[in-house]
């Protein structure tokens, strides 16, 4: 089974991008990120009412990353403390050494290669140093945009999902993408090797 202990927050940079931890400060700007019905179109998620829910999911976030089952960035300028978005590896299956990516960008900022950024950045940590070797994302067949990111950045289709999920009376299709660690791919070719073969290198 793969150990994931965090002993403090994982704060990631990029050249224009701060990734850090979430904290009661971004509750607002969560809250207007997932009480917009253009962002939230496709998260297969109720529209947030108040930003006392965004204040709650905040709350669940940490208390997630503290117990190590989750961590989740909120993403900004350097030099400008509001969030711009969020990404995050939540659903760890440690197990089986899999974790599920999850990311939203308020459509202010769509267009401008954030997430793009956001997640060379994150995907880096995930399989570097928290060594999980395959990362899932569940996304709607709908969401071109989110497709042609993923595809981007490696990841590839291996499932799709009928109307496997219920929302608001209204059953949806997934399509399910995946990424192997590009680290590990050296290590299991490695493995189907001879000796002799390996002390060629």
């Amino acid at each position: 089974m793969l150990s994931i202990s965090f002993t403090s927050f994982p704060t990631l940079h990029t050249p224009r991008l701060l990734l850090r931890e979430m904290t009661p400060d971004d509750a607002e700007s969560l809250f207007q990120l997932r009480s917009n019905e253009q962002a939230m179109r496709y998260l297969g998620r109720p529209l947030q009412k108040d930003v006392s829910e965004a204040v709650e999911f905040i709350e669940k976030i940490r208390a997630n990353f503290a117990q190590n089952e989750a961590v989740a960035w909120g993403i900004s300028f350097h030099g400008q403390p509001k969030m711009l978005g969020n990404i995050s590896f939540w659903k760890m299956d440690k197990a089986n050494h899999r974790t599920e990516i999850g990311y939203m960008l308020h459509p202010d900022y769509w267009g401008r290669g954030i997430m793009s950024e956001a997640m060379t950045a994150a995907l880096e940590y995930c399989f570097r140093v928290l060594n999980f070797h395959s990362i899932e994302a569940n996304t709607d067949p709908e969401n071109e945009a989110s497709g042609r990111l993923l595809e981007k950045h490696g990841f590839v289709q291996e499932a799709y999902f009928r109307e496997n999920l219920y929302l608001e009376g209204r059953f949806l299709d997934s399509r399910i993408y995946s990424k192997i660690n590009p680290y590990h791919s050296v290590h299991s070719s490695d493995e189907s090797k001879s000796p002799e073969e390996l002390s060629k290198h």
